[in-house]
């Protein structure tokens, strides 16, 4: 399994930066991607947020998404509008602003059995040094998290599954499915040639360091 172990740690170390398309037909999964909204437009986030560390102003996006790889993951569908998300948020000296936009994604996109919550947009006041898993951990928990600091669920959505294979897809649809509880699996790839594309794996390092991070902080903490 020793690609399933450089794949898991670039995925905790949030240096997988070069998103791409994976192949025609691959195996599609169910997860949480993050976007940059500098400049006003979505652009698939290339850090984590436990290591981006967004200016005063700047706005974030989270978005529940089903894909093979950044190509194909929905962006979200609130405009990235820091004045609009904000301007109810006085400035404060010591802290920033960041707009975050939560987009829990389409019905279709949904497990089964559950529904997507509505989107909407939160104005996190942080300090000066916060990075932008901070800001989203200030506005939208509970945050959940697999054994692997993974995370899984923003707001309490989905209440159960991460970053899990959606069947029906053309492709890999059996032999790549992540085994319940196999780490190597649901870190990104295994000795067979399945699991999530290039692109995918891009996405979830977006979000796993943010897991890394709270992890951490929380173990500080008990320190």
């Amino acid at each position: 399994m020793r690609r399933s172990r450089i794949a898991g740690a670039m995925l905790l170390a949030g240096t997988v930066t070069g998103l791409t398309a994976g192949p025609a037909q691959a195996q599609e999964y169910r997860y949480w991607s993050f976007w940059d909204g500098k400049g006003g437009s979505w652009t698939y986030a290339t850090q984590g947020p436990a290591t981006l560390r967004p200016a005063d102003g700047a706005v974030e996006g989270f978005r529940f998404t089903v894909g093979a790889d950044s190509a194909a993951a929905g962006k979200p569908r609130t405009a990235a509008a820091f004045d609009a998300i904000c301007r109810d948020t006085p400035a404060k000296g010591g802290r920033k602003r960041i707009g975050i936009v939560l987009d829990f994604g389409t019905a279709a996109d949904a497990p089964g059995g559950e529904r997507p919550p509505k989107a909407r947009t939160e104005c996190a006041q942080v300090s000066e040094d916060a990075s932008a898993g901070e800001a989203l951990a200030a506005v939208a928990r509970p945050l959940r998290y697999d054994a692997n600091a993974l995370l899984c669920a923003i707001a309490g959505y989905p209440k159960a599954g991460c970053a899990e294979s959606v069947n029906g897809s053309k492709e890999h649809t059996s032999s790549a499915a992540p085994s319940a509880g196999a780490a190597e699996d649901r870190d990104g790839a295994d000795d067979r040639g399945g699991g999530p594309s290039a692109g995918l794996l891009g996405g979830i390092a977006a979000v796993v360091v943010l897991g890394a991070a709270a992890v951490w902080q929380a173990r500080r903490r008990r320190g």
